[in-house]
């Protein structure tokens, strides 16, 4: 069968978007939520603090009583109680009086100042001022923190932990969140093995299944690994249909053209094959397919052009479902050295960032630390042949 038609990246995002996925929503309980990202603005449904309340120990009192006081001729107010955190106030302050109050607690109708205990005096059921206190003086009003209505947090916000405090100080038990895409990840060859096995002549350890299943941890979705399938019918489509379980399929590796046209026959046989290669190096065998509606992805096999690949193709599309707004993370640096590209054919280099300069990693797509020691990569242009030492390139990061 061999490549069908390939065809450029532009239109392999295309492809994808035509899908018609769109992210949904589940309400969780906020002991749930961290990590997670926002489906709906939120706004304050109440004033924080939700009371005027005293922000020091001391005593409550009418301002305008203390405005005369001084060290020489301090005024004395009539105690006529004493308020704690978590108290209801029932008594209502007159011209004259004072109440004991705790950090916290909500101040008496009629006050409208407290003052420190270290700055007054108590004799009996007197308290003596020496200094005029002004309204709000060690007073925090109701909504001076948060007022009620304010929009507090934005949809699409990846919640941390000062988010759920926040909520928590709001009142809020559940919030609406957008759900976790679930994708099946199978990794496939006959040569490829799992960590633990015994390596034998011409085995190789794993490394795709665990790199695409942690980067879609990564993003926030939820990844299962679901082994690997050999290079054969029964077992590819077993794997394959397995996968069906889930929102999508990632497969990787397949290195013979045979091995992907057979992963895209099974495909075409139960589904539709939308792309079979994409004109850029790494990652030109790639395939796009959809079975029962669900999205099947065939990424090479070379650690580097699979990574590539799936933060080109896959992680747009988990971060769309994911309800997380952007594009991929870029970063401008300088160019470590000179670099030479077939023209003709759009290159994605795969680079190390050093401080300002992005270090191009040459060993080849098939070694285990071009993927590794990369960070990201740089494209190179179909009509550029060469990148000159120094030239400032734009790093996609991995």
């Amino acid at each position: 069968m061999g490549f069908l038609k390939v065809v450029p990246l532009e239109e392999a995002l295309k492809v994808i978007d035509s899908f018609g996925l769109k992210p949904q929503i589940e309400e969780i309980p906020l002991e749930e939520a961290l990590g997670r990202v926002l489906a709906e603005d939120v706004k304050a449904p109440i004033d924080v603090p939700p009371f005027d309340r005293a922000t020091v120990d001391g005593y409550a009192l009418l301002s305008k009583d203390t405005w005369k006081a001084s060290e020489s001729e301090p005024v004395r107010l009539e105690i006529v109680g004493q308020i704690n955190a978590g108290d209801v106030p029932t008594i209502e302050l007159k011209e004259g009086q004072a109440v004991g109050i705790s950090t916290g607690a909500p101040l008496p109708k009629g006050a409208d100042a407290v003052a420190m205990l270290e700055e007054v005096d108590v004799e009996g059921d007197e308290l003596i001022v020496y200094k005029p206190y002004y309204p709000q003086a060690g007073v925090m009003k109701a909504g001076s923190d948060i007022v009620k209505g304010k929009e507090v947090l934005k949809a699409s916000k990846k919640l941390t932990f000062k988010d759920t405090a926040l909520l928590s100080a709001l009142g809020f038990e559940k919030v609406k969140v957008f759900k976790k895409p679930k994708v099946a990840v199978i990794s496939t060859g006959n040569e490829i093995i799992l960590p633990g096995d015994e390596l034998g002549v011409g085995k190789i350890y794993d490394i795709n299944g665990r790199a695409i299943t942690d980067a879609i941890r990564e993003l926030g979705a939820e990844a299962y690994f679901l082994g690997i399938a050999k290079d054969d019918e029964a077992s590819l489509k077993e794997k394959i249909f397995e996968g069906l379980k889930y929102d999508m399929v990632i497969l990787s590796g397949g290195a013979s053209a045979g091995v992907r046209d057979l992963t895209s026959s099974i495909i075409e046989a139960h589904g539709e094959v939308f792309i079979h290669g994409i004109a850029i190096q790494p990652g030109k065998p790639t395939i796009i397919g959809q079975i029962q509606g669900k999205p099947v992805f065939g990424l090479p096999g070379y650690p580097t052009s699979c990574l590539t690949n799936f933060t080109l193709l896959v992680a747009p599309l988990l971060r769309k479902l994911l309800g997380l707004k952007g594009e991929h993370r870029k970063v401008q640096k300088k160019l470590a050295f000179k670099v030479f590209s077939v023209k003709g054919r759009r290159q994605f280099l795969p680079v190390k960032i050093e401080g300002e300069e992005a270090v191009p990693i040459l060993k080849g797509s098939g070694a285990v630390t071009s993927f590794v020691d990369a960070d990201g990569f740089i494209e190179v242009p179909e009509t550029v042949e060469i990148l000159e030492e120094g030239e400032e390139v734009e790093v996609f990061l991995f």
